[in-house]
């Protein structure tokens, strides 16, 4: 395969998806010629298409344009959620073109330049936003790929140069081992994806391989996780730590210490002490990178948050609207710790979609206990994504499990209905299938009929 910069052609099996996304924005900005196929139309796919890249929704098999017909001169990028009988991939595959993951691709880009990189199971995508907006405030010359749509600038690519790349290093598929990073964080190691790990030792033992890609003095790993490095915490006895923490006028003010000293008196506007620690990691790693200490206090203060991390969709005297990506059970304790500390007293109605039937399965008995928390909980059925399902595994079963009396099985046309009719004053939408979509239609009918 030729290098990409010698590539001129780019086409996308999957464009809409948020990884996927980014790097099409990325070599379109690059002047190459990008296009591609998505299942369904999106908010995504509309800013592709304003941006000059060709997105069809129709699965074209063997029309595909004339253009993407030369293989020496093409690269065709996929997701493993695109069935491997789909006709443009076929077409592709017999044809002799070069394929690539998404993971692949975003570890060529990676790996030309001075890269950090951001993995864990949580956190990923929050930490590596903050990062590449505490580097790009301050002057860096960087390009950011984040999984999510950063509210600074409106997408999930950040750039202000090339010579420091920022990923979200993915442990999904084990594709974060395909980068070479110069400086990588681990947020976190909780068990997940077990569809793709033997069990939780397997996928220990794969992050400590991809944290021994680096010097320990080039790690920063959460305080506590089983492999050695710079360590990073909240009001503990980390390396690298956020002190002196308390909340004014909803934000938190705290002091980051590291190993030359105390930068006091910083702002973070994001709820959540998982966000605390997230924001500490990002810090710890522009510092590592050298950026001028004196600049991150206002860099910080001006980060606005990633769409779908706690976001606020619709605020009022009496009802308050949040979403959140969260789905796993961690992420839902850190969204229920985030909210208590906002809203000490208040009833909480939680509305979640599963995300997964395998996830499901395998965390039950914690997303029982997790949701069980909340005064209220309406469960959506499970959103299969790549999966079909397993035998016994249903929200219904989840809905079993859980110890509270105010629970309840919906449906997704019924949401609008739930919502407006609640007492509760905070409700709060939690998923990462797409009850996104549905949580916007919930937020219009709630600002038209005030």
């Amino acid at each position: 395969m030729k290098a990409l910069n010698d590539i001129q052609n780019f086409y996308f099996i999957g464009i809409g998806g948020i990884g996927m996304s980014g790097l099409a924005f990325y070599f379109q900005s690059e002047g190459k010629n990008v296009a591609g196929y998505d299942k369904t139309p999106s908010d995504v796919t509309t800013k592709l298409q304003e941006a000059g890249v060709a997105v069809h929704f129709q699965d074209k098999g063997d029309a595909i344009d004339e253009t993407f017909a030369d293989k020496e001169n093409t690269l065709v990028i996929y997701t493993p959620a695109v069935p491997n009988t789909m006709g443009e991939l076929v077409r592709f595959r017999e044809s002799g073109h070069t394929l690539k993951k998404r993971a692949e691709v975003l570890g060529l880009i990676a790996n030309q330049s001075f890269s950090l990189a951001v993995a864990g199971t949580h956190g990923k995508t929050t930490t590596s936003s903050i990062l590449g907006h505490l580097l790009t405030a301050t002057g860096a010359p960087v390009t950011a790929f984040v999984g999510g749509i950063t509210n600074n600038y409106n997408g999930n690519l950040i750039q202000n140069g090339s010579d420091i790349t920022v990923v979200e290093a993915d442990e999904f598929d084990r594709s974060f081992l395909q980068l070479t990073p110069d400086i990588l964080c681990i947020t976190s190691m909780d068990a997940d994806h077990l569809d793709i790990y033997e069990d939780e030792a397997d996928l220990v033992a794969t992050f400590q391989e991809f944290g021994s890609l680096v010097a320990p003095e080039k790690r920063f790993i959460r305080n506590g996780l089983p492999l050695a490095g710079n360590t990073v915490g909240v009001e503990d006895d980390a390396t690298y730590s956020a002190q002196n923490v308390r909340i004014v006028d909803g934000a938190y003010h705290f002091d980051f210490k590291y190993p030359e000293g105390v930068l006091k008196d910083l702002k973070l506007t994001l709820p959540g002490r998982h966000n605390l620690f997230n924001a500490t990691t990002a810090l710890s790693m522009a510092v590592a990178n050298g950026t001028p200490v004196a600049k991150l206090p206002e860099a910080l203060a001006s980060y606005a948050g990633v769409n779908r991390r706690f976001t606020y969709r619709y605020q009022s005297q009496d009802k308050v609207l949040i979403d959140d990506y969260a789905h796993h059970p961690t992420e839902i304790a850190a969204v229920y710790q985030s909210i208590k500390e906002m809203y000490p007293g208040e009833e909480v109605l939680a509305i979640f979609q599963p995300h997964l039937f395998s996830r499901t399965k395998d965390f039950m008995a914690d997303f029982a206990t997790e949701l069980s928390r909340f005064d209220e909980v309406a469960l959506l059925d499970i959103y299969p994504a790549r999966e079909l399902p397993i035998e016994g595994i249903t929200s219904q079963a989840l809905l079993d499990k859980m110890t509270l009396s105010n629970k309840e099985i919906v449906t997704k046309n019924r949401l609008p209905e739930i919502v407006t009719a609640s007492n509760k004053k905070i409700i709060v939408m939690m998923g990462a299938g797409d009850i996104g979509v549905e949580i916007l239609k919930v937020t219009k009918i709630l600002q038209s009929e005030n």
